[in-house]
């Protein structure tokens, strides 16, 4: 998950040079609406905040591709002013850092997104960009005026990242229409660093771009799809306390579980299953107990060093299933809990998350109430081409 990240994918516009018929942004290519491609690329690099700014027609289209954690806000009569409305938005709770996005870019990759976050480690806003490498000719009544030199000039993209704060400012303060976040950014007076482009990264304009877009999203989902399955496995008896760690939540009981750390068994199995898929050992080669830094750790640093060396790796969590075996306490009512809990420590939507239990038949270890078993699966989907 990105910490302290969000981001504006902006779908308010009606794109008249795509043709007839919907907004570009909500055509389907691939099998899904533009927006709905978009959207998953930035859930997939663990983006969690996302705010996507819409016309207001257009709102029962957005309800079917959003999940609930997809704040929707209607935009304004320029992209300018849809933009300004969603940093607004934001502004009632802000983010350190925030990602402006064109939906109609649906080719995006993790790799751009995290090279934009990159830069922003050491200034106020960076951008992705192409260098020209075209002649360039100015243009008159269909004749060529004058040869242009494209010496140090690009092509732009999105994502544009910035300093929350300094955008929010730069915004509330900018006069007129600009051509994108930079042109507002550069107004204050900011460092914009330029970060490297891709040319798959193409915005849908013309008829013809959807279908190269079609033929780009077909050649990742077949011949590129690369998915990783794991699964993880762990016990921790039962010794004095008062309640067990479970998938991230303290559940009430006469007992604790016993371990070199919090000993959440739940969470312990989820995390081995994500490090399985990537063929990197179990939490021991990580955190080994041999150090006495991680006595009493909290598990939830486990599991989000996996899911971030997953995205480091260019895959998302595309599903998990944790099953707790024990007789007691009742897991059930915390289920809902503990997959909110995973949630957010691994920046998923909790529908891809599934937390259940089952009973031993009062067999064996946990059929004594010895101990709390765990078993985890864990699917992991490379996020294309560009990230492998």
């Amino acid at each position: 998950m990105q910490q302290d990240v969000a981001a504006i994918i902006v779908a308010a516009g009606r794109g008249m040079r795509a043709g007839a018929g919907l907004p570009k942004q909500w055509r389907e290519i691939a099998g899904a609406p533009v927006v709905a491609h978009t959207l998953r690329v930035f859930h997939g690099a663990g983006i969690k905040r996302l705010v996507l700014v819409i016309h207001p027609d257009d709102r029962a289209l957005a309800r079917q591709v959003t999940r609930n954690e997809v704040t929707i806000v209607d935009g304004g009569e320029t992209r300018t002013d849809s933009v300004r409305k969603a940093l607004e938005t934001l502004a009632e709770n802000p983010p350190k850092n925030v990602l402006i996005h064109d939906a109609a870019r649906p080719l995006v990759s993790s790799r751009l997104i995290a090279d934009v976050l990159a830069a922003l480690e050491t200034t106020p806003a960076a951008a992705p960009a192409l260098a020209v490498v075209d002649a360039l000719w100015q243009g008159r009544d269909k004749h060529v005026a004058h040869s242009v030199s494209r010496a140090g000039l690009f092509r732009a993209q999105t994502p544009q990242g910035f300093d929350f704060a300094a955008i929010l400012k730069a915004h509330r303060v900018y006069q007129g229409e600009a051509a994108d976040d930079v042109e507002i950014a550069r107004a204050l007076g900011l460092e914009v660093a330029i970060t490297e482009g891709c040319e798959d990264n193409l915005k849908l304009t013309y008829p013809a771009d959807f279908k190269r877009a079609a033929k780009i999203l077909a050649e990742r989902q077949s011949g590129t799809m690369d998915i990783r399955i794991g699964n993880g496995y762990d016990v921790h008896r039962f010794g004095p306390g008062e309640g067990c760690w479970l998938c991230g939540v303290l559940v009430p009981h006469e007992r604790a579980l016993m371990g070199h750390s919090d000993a959440d068994v739940g969470m312990h199995a989820l995390t081995d299953a994500i490090y399985g898929a990537l063929a990197e050992g179990d939490i021991g080669r990580h955190f080994p107990p041999s150090d006495p830094q991680w006595k009493g750790a909290a598990s939830h640093i486990f599991l989000r060093h996996a899911c971030e060396l997953a995205r480091a790796r260019g895959f998302h969590v595309a599903n998990c299933d944790v099953t707790l075996v024990c007789e007691r306490p009742k897991i059930g009512p915390h289920a809902a809990a503990m997959q909110a809990a995973l949630a957010d420590i691994m920046g998923c939507p909790p529908e891809r998350i599934s937390v259940k239990a089952t009973t031993s038949e009062r067999l064996g270890f946990t059929g004594r109430e010895e101990g709390i078993a765990a078993l985890a699966t864990a699917c992991l989907i490379a996020n294309g081409k560009e990230t492998s």
